[in-house]
């Protein structure tokens, strides 16, 4: 096993070597972010409410049943907030950036006309982004560990969460816990498996991985989460080096993965429950355009050589080239599209417009025409059929 500055190689390494090494992989330095396993204060969006924290014991009895076996809630190794979301975001200007490379990946999210960025650079150390974008609080999640980025509405009901690193793992992915009512929530499944909020799930807002050159291109005048976060990390370096490779193991993944797949085959995860699919990146990469259906409505899949992998080498930008997705409704005006891959973009057979990766038309009659997005999320294998055990694999 090969050693880096952060004790993070992890090609070819067992599971017990990295459980030693992702644990202190993102938490806080020495003397940095201190905190006790009891629940931390909110940083703002609203009150800490007067209930049985989850963080403390997801079984309470004062608690609704949990959705999940609580002894599968296991600990990753840093304590509540010990990797620190980033709560109060500052942001720079995209013509002002000079400190991305070309090829590294930004999670693009776009509300009400607002474009934001959101470097892994600095997602892979903080994990979760409480922000407000074009007026709604989104929360903004990245899990390292399935190489899975989300975003959510924090709104529920008549609350705003915020959202942290509660240092627990289910299926090897990051669980969170809202600073309100302590509730838990795996970021993938994003619902509360356990908490005063059990069984509730969060909206989910459209996450495209790009790469900066490309989403910098598409919005020459959005913003940019900075680097000046108030914390000292090695933004730009990867602290789980090798993490994505084929032969290597999940981390802390408490059950065997689905053998129809290799465990960390990169695939894009769509629908629910028993209509759930799963497309491997590197089937759509030889498509393109993948036409099919979820939930019971026709979708179109896209996909396109994209950013440089965050799990591969030391520096980020180095890594080994991935996929960029989108998943679309493809109807406007009541008229079905269909498409195909044009190299740079694609381009529908009905008008020959030009659509890039977002799913906005560029050129042609329908330039700046967009289509509605999909929910979907890119991940390794063994994260995506373990959430939903029933995925068909589309071929």
């Amino acid at each position: 096993m090969r050693g880096s500055r952060n004790g993070l190689t992890m090609r070819g390494a067992c599971a017990a070597a990295a459980l030693v090494l992702a644990a202190a992989a993102c938490a806080a330095p020495a003397g940095e972010d201190e905190r006790s396993s009891s629940p931390p204060a909110s940083p703002g969006s609203g009150p800490v409410e007067d209930v049985v924290s989850a963080l403390d014991d997801p079984a309470d009895p004062g608690l609704p049943e949990p959705l999940v076996d609580v002894d599968r809630l296991v600990s990753g190794g840093p304590p509540p907030d010990g990797i620190p979301a980033l709560d109060d975001p500052a942001f720079e200007d995209a013509s002002d950036i000079d400190w991305l490379e070309d090829t590294e990946p930004v999670l693009g999210v776009s509300v009400e006309g607002e474009d934001r960025a959101y470097p892994v650079r600095i997602l892979i150390w903080h994990e979760i982004v409480n922000d407000t974008i074009g007026g709604r609080p989104v929360a903004v999640t990245y899990c390292p560990l399935c190489d899975s980025a989300l975003a959510f509405d924090r709104r529920v009901g008549d609350r705003v969460l915020d959202f942290g690193v509660s240092g627990m793992l289910y299926n090897s992915d990051l669980v969170m816990f809202d600073r309100q009512t302590h509730s838990l929530w795996p970021q993938i499944e994003g619902r509360a498996v356990a908490g005063t909020l059990t069984g509730t799930e969060l909206e989910r807002v459209s996450v495209t991985v790009l790469p900066w050159e490309r989403w910098r291109a598409d919005h020459p005048e959005g913003a940019v989460l900075s680097q000046d976060t108030g914390h000292e990390r090695d933004y730009g370096h990867n602290p789980y080096v090798g993490y994505d490779d084929p032969d290597s193991e999940p981390f802390l993944l408490d059950t065997d993965a689905d053998p129809r797949l290799p465990a960390k085959t990169r695939v894009i995860g769509i629908g629910t429950g028993d209509e759930a699919l799963a497309v491997p990146v590197d089937d759509a990469l030889e498509r393109g355009v993948v036409a099919t259906e979820a939930d019971g409505d026709a979708v179109t899949v896209w996909a396109q050589p994209g950013a440089a992998s965050a799990l591969d080498e030391p520096v980020i930008a180095q890594g080994r080239e991935t996929a960029s997705t989108g998943v679309f409704r493809p109807v406007l005006d009541g008229e079905e599209l269909t498409f195909e891959s044009d190299g740079d973009g694609f381009t529908d057979h009905q008008t020959g417009s030009r659509w890039n990766i977002s799913g906005r038309a560029v050129d042609g009659e329908l330039a700046g025409r967009e289509l509605t997005p999909v929910d979907h999320v890119d991940t390794f294998w063994f994260a995506w059929v373990a959430f939903t055990p029933d995925t068909e694999i589309l071929r």
